[in-house]
Parts: C-alpha cells; structure tokens; sequence
C-alpha cells in the first residue's frame, strides 16, 4: 500500500465483467491496473431470485443472465484489480448484491508490479485484504429465458478492449463458459444503468468476437 495509508485503509477487488471498465467505477478508486487471476474461471448464468434490481426498470418477463466467476483448478482470468478505501467496499457490495464477496489472496494474481508501482505509486502490502465476487447460489434461479443484455456486454467488452486490446477480447470470449445464451438487443435502448458508448470499431470488433461463441454441447 501507500506510505500515507495505514493498516486497514486500504482494499482491493478483482473486477472480471463491467468492473473492468474504468467507465462503471464510481467510487473514486485509488488505482487500478490489469491483472490475470489463477484458480478461477468465468461464467454465466440465470441469476438468483432476489428481486429486482434497485433502479433498474426491466421489461416484463426479461431476466438478463449474470456474468459469474468461480474456483476452478488450472483455470485463470483476465480482469482489473481496483484498490479502493476501505470506507468505500459497502457501496461495492451494494452494486454487488447477488453476489458474494470471497477473499482472494495476492499470490493468486499476476500483474507487472513494477509497472504497477511506477505507474500509480502504489506498492501493494502482502496484507492488504482483496476480494472478488462470485453469485449467489442459496437463492433459486430465476425462470424462464436468460439472455445477455447487449447493453451489458457492450460495457464488459469495452473494458477489455481498453485493459488488454484485441486479445483480451477474444480471450474474454474464449475463457468464458456458458456463452451460447442469446443476446437481448438493448444497445440503442440501454436497459443495463451504467451502459456505455461504442465508436463503429468498437461495435465490429465486438460482433466479430461473439461469432466465435463456442455452441453448447449436442448442437
């Protein structure tokens, strides 16, 4: 951590979906810095029952899926590690409530230190508390159809284009299960609160990306 910050001020969390892109942070993070995390893998899924989404108005019968992540041995995922204070990890878990918040450790994670330090100033402490979160599964699964929100992915997308270019694109694709759901086209009528704005490469390279789904098993 910081020279400045104490024991304790300090937390950090590994964002794998919209959390990569730096547009959705509205905390006023300390920094942030690409990274790659081992032992867990992407996916999604139907989202648990829980109500709905606190100011997030949803057409009748859409259930949009969740971008998840859980442990999974010898797998590993791009994302961004956003080291915040402390104070703020509330507002996080609020955005988060589907989600649990899992504790992860340091040497789970890869990311150019030095780069890292030079960069933002920040060295992080081995002691420094990191998290990631993974969905619910107390709660039953919603019923009925779950697609993506193009709205959505359009912001997870982006955030990887700007993290880790191209590749990471592809990557996200490539390292992410259960993306055969069907696409709900929001990007013109954004349902998804925190949805961004594509320029026309952006929009290609994305539909160029998804056409390299991988079809679920038996089609």
């Amino acid at each position: 951590m910081t020279e400045s910050a104490g024991a304790g001020e300090l937390v950090g969390y590994f964002g794998y979906g919209s959390l990569v892109n730096r547009a959705t942070l509205a905390t006023g993070v300390v920094a942030a810095f690409p990274a790659r995390l081992r032992g867990w893998r992407r996916t999604w899924r139907p989202r648990p029952d829980m109500g709905p989404t606190p100011g997030v108005a949803l057409p009748d019968g859409l259930t949009p899926s969740l971008l998840t992540a859980h442990r999974a041995e010898d797998a590993s995922i791009d994302g961004l590690l956003v080291i915040d204070l402390a104070v703020n990890l509330p507002v996080i878990d609020a955005r988060e409530f589907r989600y649990h918040r899992r504790d992860i450790t340091l040497a789970e994670l890869t990311f150019d230190a030095a780069r890292t330090e030079r960069d933002t100033g920040l060295r992080l402490d081995p002691g420094t508390r990191l998290h990631v979160y993974e969905a619910r599964t107390e709660h039953p699964e919603t019923i009925g159809p779950s697609p993506i929100l193009r709205s959505y992915l359009d912001a997870v997308m982006q955030g990887f284009l700007n993290e880790f270019g191209e590749g990471g694109v592809h990557r996200f694709v490539a390292e992410t299960d259960a993306f055969h759901m069907p696409i709900h086209e929001d990007r013109h009528r954004p349902i998804y609160p925190r949805a961004v704005t594509l320029s026309a490469a952006e929009a290609e390279l994305f539909d160029l990306a998804l056409g390299r789904r991988t079809p679920p098993v038996g089609n």
